[in-house]
């Protein structure tokens, strides 16, 4: 039970009571810590290697196979006729060893202007043996989450597309034995809205380069309950933009950065009962009218989606301060040799506040014929970080419907077959 208990605090299970217990906790400078908790996070990892190696910056880079998730209508621009690919991610391996993301997805253009795609993402929480509380075994437990999306692409000008995807979202977590019973999996359904915009090809400092810019609102979706309440799904907004600058004719250098933010409510400041002294204590003041929690600052986040959307802009109790803490910054660059060779770094932002990820990334990748091989590892600013020795390895598959499959797509002509 203490592991069922570990992963369910990791994962955003135990929303409530562990946000009280957060507002109440301070860093050493004296800055209160306040992340924002949703359930089934694992929707917003980055679950490929070639993002993942540039600090999971997405939203304006080239379009590839696992376009789903970081910004899908990037694959209206697919110069390739279809591809699949298969991603594998060990998760958190300081703290438990056999957590594991696999990500299938794939795409197709369904004509030069349009293109669909689905992908199954798979996060298995490994194994857990049960024992009731005389310490009789009550059998394996195997939680596990996945999400399955379906997408849709078009092209609306020579230089801009959208998309639109659907998701299926299923949480096993809660399938544990309590009191002799066992729980229910949650679900729910989620929606995804993007954009891209690819610049012509123009003249930087003598070179030809090409600029991109992106957003995508994902997630966006119902909350899902696991017993008698309800949480929400990490919806987020993600802008960005890219730029990339062919050197030469071998060599090709591109720079990207993305904003992140959840859009969902901030955890507020609730008010605790003072002693004889003025002091507070550890017990919350109630409402004797609702019964509910007395909040000292920022609003209740037990509002409807469309509400949290909007609140999640300025509900945090620190104010515009804390607001702007809530925003993540990735930012990657990625460099070719002869169309073949990819290496690549970046680094991922998160403020001390809301989370405190904090960590570089490299990668590695090589295209031959229609294969691609990518790998990329994490290492945490931090020592001791949970997400350390985060490594994931992707292998995907990209062909013409000719069967005549170039290195390198042209970059000029979003619209050539």
């Amino acid at each position: 039970m203490k592991r069922i208990l570990i992963i369910a605090a990791l994962f955003g299970v135990i929303k409530q009571g562990l946000a009280q217990q957060i507002s109440t906790q301070q860093l050493l400078d004296g800055k209160e810590l306040n992340p924002i908790t949703t359930a089934v996070p694992f929707l917003l990892i980055g679950p490929d290697s070639k993002q993942g190696a540039m600090g999971d910056v997405g939203v304006a880079t080239d379009p590839d196979i696992n376009s789903v998730h970081w910004n899908g209508s990037k694959l209206a621009f697919a110069e390739k006729k279809f591809g699949a690919g298969f991603t594998v991610t060990p998760w958190l391996r300081l703290l438990v060893p056999d957590i594991n993301l696999y990500y299938l997805s794939g795409y197709a253009k369904i004509s030069k202007k349009q293109a669909i795609a689905s992908s199954l993402r798979y996060f298995s929480l490994g194994s857990i043996q049960l024992t009731d509380i005389q310490g009789q075994s009550l059998g394996e437990y195997r939680p596990n989450e996945f999400a399955w999306d379906i997408a849709f692409s078009q092209l609306l000008s020579k230089n801009f597309s959208m998309g639109v995807a659907g998701r299926f979202i299923n949480s096993g977590i809660s399938r544990a034995y309590v009191n002799g019973n066992q729980g229910n999996a949650a679900s729910t359904v989620a929606v995804d809205l993007s954009g891209f915009y690819k610049s012509n090809e123009f003249k930087l400092g003598g070179k030809k380069a090409i600029a991109t810019a992106g957003f995508a609102f994902t997630n966006i979706g119902g909350k899902i309950r696991y017993s008698t309440r309800r949480d929400f799904i990490p919806m987020n907004m993600r802008l960005g933009a890219g730029l990339k600058t062919n050197i030469d004719d071998y060599n090709t250098f591109g720079v990207y950065m993305d904003f992140n933010k959840l859009l969902v409510p901030t955890n507020p400041k609730y008010a605790f009962v003072k002693d004889a002294n003025g002091q507070p204590t550890n017990s919350l003041q109630i409402d004797p009218a609702t019964q509910a929690p007395v909040i000292e600052k920022g609003k209740d986040p037990n509002v409807p989606v469309v509400q949290g959307m909007l609140q999640s802009f300025g509900d945090a109790p620190g104010g515009f301060r804390e607001e702007l803490q809530e925003i993540n910054i990735s930012t990657g660059v990625e460099y070719w040799y002869n169309k073949v060779f990819a290496a690549r770094a970046g680094y991922f932002y998160e403020p001390k506040t809301k989370g405190a990820r904090q960590y570089f990334s490299m990668g590695l990748g090589v295209r031959y014929s229609v294969i691609n091989i990518d790998g990329s590892y994490l290492i945490p600013v931090t020592i001791n970080n949970p997400l350390q020795r985060t490594w994931r390895i992707s292998l995907s598959f990209e062909f013409d419907a000719s069967g005549k499959n170039k290195t390198e797509p042209s970059a000029t002509d979003p619209n050539q077959p």
